[in-house]
This record gives C-alpha cells, structure tokens and sequence, in this order.
C-alpha cells in the first residue's frame, strides 16, 4: 500500500467538494471569545460511569487515573489497544494504583479493539490512540451513543478535520458530552488572565506569541521481527502521519490557547523548519511560523525539540496599554513591570478536565470541545504544511484539501511511508519497497 504524500504539491490537491461535506471556514472558526470561571475540582456525586480506554500507552494510561481521580462512582471497565503487552501494563496500573481488576473477556486487542470496547457496555470512551486514529474512533463512539473523552490532536490532515466537525454536531444533537485534552484552559492562572485581557487589562492586541521550544522526546529504537507498522506505531510520536509532527501533537496546546484568547483562528500561515537532530521517524526538528488573523495582528510561533538549547514556553500578548503572558499567569505594564499576578491557588488541569466533563454527564448539561480542538489542529497542520512546501498556506484552502496522510488499510507488515521528510524540490524514498 501506498500512502506517500507529495508535501510540496499539497495544494494542488485543493478541490471542489459538496456542500454536504465541506464545512465553511468562517463558520467553524469560534465566536467571540467569552469570560469564563473555572468549576470545582471534583465532580458531584450521580449514577456510576463505567469507562473504556481506547490506546493503553503513557497518555493512556495517565488519562485513565485523571478520570478516575475526578469523582465518585467513576470505573475503569473495559481496555483496549493494538498490541497486548500494552493492554497488560494498563491493567497491570490498574490493579496496583487503584485496586481494580479489569477481566480478560474485557480486554480486546488488534486494530478493531475499538469496536469491541465501544461494544462492551460502557457509558464513557476515553480516546488516547495516536492521532491518526481519532477521527473514525470518534465517529465510531459517537454512533454508538458513548460520551467520549478524546486526547488533542484530534486529526493529523484537513480530511480527518472535516471528519471531527462533523462528528461533534453528531454528538451535540444526541446530547452527548465530549471533552478534548486541551487541559491548558482549565488552569486557574491562564483563566484569570485570560479574562482580564477580554476586560481591556492590556488595551488593544497588537502582536502575540507562542513558544514551545525544548529537549528532544523519546523514540523507539527498531527491534528484530517488528514490522514497519509495529515499529512506526510503538515510535508513533516521530511519524507524520501518526502524530501530525510535533508542531501538530504539542504545540496545538498554545496554538490554541491564542485562538482561545482571541475568540478567532489564523487566516493564514507562512513557516519554515528543518530536521538535523532527530533519530526516527520523518518530522522535523523545530518549525517557526509566522500566523496571520483577519485584523492584521500577527501571532509569531515557534517550537523546537533539540537537547541541549535555550528553552522556552510562553504565550505572550501585546496591546497598547501593555502585555499578558499566560504561561506566566501575569500582567504586565509597556515597560515590562508586573501590575498584576495569579496568587491563587493551584490544581490538576489533567484531573479538572474529566471533572468538568464527568459534571456535565451528570448534570444533563453536554459540554462539546470537539470542535474549537479541530480547529485548532487545522491551525497547527497549516503551519506544518507551509514550512513544509515553502508556501502560504490559508485556513480556508486547507479546510477544502483532500490531504490525507497514512496508509487505507491498516496490519502489522509492511508501510509504504518516506523514511525521512522531504526537501523542497527532492522526493524521498519509501521506507518499503
């Protein structure tokens, strides 16, 4: 099978599609940005919430203890994953940090696990797969009726967008509650300063920035009998078409927090970025990317993932009466003076995320994050896709590409996708023939 994308011809694929299934940009771009609190930490009491985990790795399994650690009468049910030593360590964690005992006949592997989860009576789905996987597990979920929790990004191309905006209007007409893993917008400090600045604290934005810039992550090395399936989804994290690239897999958590802030997405994208350091897989190692919005306020983001650097993260916002960080929890006056700091206190955004979502099943009041999460992924993919052709890439363009990056059918065997990412004006070699 082959699944290679020509990156610098991406454009060319742009087409007209039907009505039906293209959803307009300006439409799905969020509305004015609204004052928010933050719920308690805890969710209320109310009938039990038996769960299955959808992708037993670290995200997985870390997803997993957030949810049950947000309420009472919250269960693990049910587990599933490709691979079974995956499923064994996820129960394995389980047993020994919670006391729960997850049976066989409810452990399911293979790349239908899902489907089988999905089918094993649980009420909530907790979506923690490599990103790839999210679109069509999500529709899956939704289709049968499940409340979902689904780990950001929520797509790696435009076509699993598109795919993800239809399905969360699926789910708000059945009433069912999806909350996505952007759990930067339940940090108390990021709220807080995020409402003064809707308040007019820092005047009219002029400029704003996002920085994500650190260390290399882990990679899987190759081992005997692993084929290239096997090896790409245990190193997931270092393929394109698994993850998107980091500037898709991470740094959507600030991409987003801007668009959060400012009420509105990107018009359009010009990047660059490279790869020197990295040890598998066909990402880059950093990517720098100049974003525009309709107002002509321009959003300079970066990230990097090499050793041995000066790191930094911040997201920063400049207006005319001064500056707000919500990294820092801070504003700050034109000179740079702090006139104003988060002094409250802290708490788990990784827990408080599934105890706003475990409320609002409760309650009978659906939260559905589903959608800004997509479009904060079409943002991040367009700045992927700029540094990789060379070209300005606009929100709308993109929202109309076919793109779709991975393999059509999936099984542990060979893997038509290029070792390493393209040049401009050089085409790289399948990693099997």
């Amino acid at each position: 099978m082959d699944s290679a994308v020509n990156r610098r011809d991406f454009l060319g694929s742009v087409a007209a599609m039907s009505a039906g299934l293209v959803v307009s940009a300006r439409a799905a771009r969020p509305q004015a940005a609204q004052r928010e609190t933050l719920g308690a930490p805890r969710a209320p009491e109310g009938r039990t919430l038996k769960a299955g985990l959808i992708g037993c790795g670290g995200r997985g399994r870390g997803a997993m203890i957030n949810y049950l650690d947000a309420g009472p009468g919250l269960e693990i049910a049910a587990l599933a994953d490709v691979f079974p030593d995956r499923v064994a360590a996820a129960r394995e964690q389980l047993k020994k940090d919670k006391g729960i005992e997850v049976p066989e006949s409810r452990c399911f592997t293979g790349f239908d696990a899902y489907l089988k989860l999905i089918d094993s009576g649980v009420d909530v789905v907790l979506h923690c797969t490599p990103p790839h996987f999210r679109p069509a597990h999500f529709a899956a979920a939704v289709a049968a009726g499940k409340h979902c929790f689904v780990e950001k990004p929520v797509a790696v191309d435009p076509t699993g967008v598109r795919a993800v905006l239809a399905t969360a209007e699926q789910a708000a007409a059945k009433g069912l509650s999806v909350m996505t893993g952007t759990q930067l917008r339940r940090e108390a400090s990021r709220i807080e300063v995020r409402n003064r600045v809707l308040d007019g604290a820092i005047g009219d934005v002029l400029s704003v920035r996002a920085f994500r810039n650190q260390g290399a992550l882990w990679y899987r090395t190759r081992q005997d009998g692993w084929s290239d399936m096997e090896w790409m989804l245990r190193d997931w994290v270092n393929w394109n078409w698994l993850s998107g690239d980091h500037i898709v897999e991470q740094h959507i958590h600030h991409l987003d927090g801007m668009i959060w802030v400012l009420g509105k997405a990107p018009v359009k994208a010009v990047g660059m970025g490279g790869r020197v350091r990295r040890q598998t897989g066909d990402q880059y190692d950093f990517f720098s990317v100049d974003y525009t919005f309709d107002n002509g306020v321009h959003m300079h983001s970066t990230i990097r993932q090499v050793s041995g650097c000066a790191n930094l993260r911040d997201e920063t916002l400049v207006g005319t009466k001064g500056s707000a960080s919500l990294d820092q929890g801070a504003i700050f006056d034109r000179d740079g003076k702090v006139v104003w700091k988060f002094e409250g206190e802290g708490h788990d955004a990784l827990v408080q995320e599934h105890a706003d979502f475990v409320r609002a099943i409760r309650l009978g009041t659906p939260v559905n994050t589903a959608k800004d999460t997509a479009i904060a992924t079409l943002v991040a993919i367009m700045g992927r896709e700029s540094a990789y052709t060379g070209k300005a890439v606009t929100y709308d363009e993109l929202m109309a590409s076919t793109m779709r990056l991975g393999p059509e059918t999936y099984a542990l065997g060979p893997v038509s996708i290029p070792a390493v990412p393209p040049l401009a004006g050089q085409e790289s070699a399948p990693l099997s023939e």
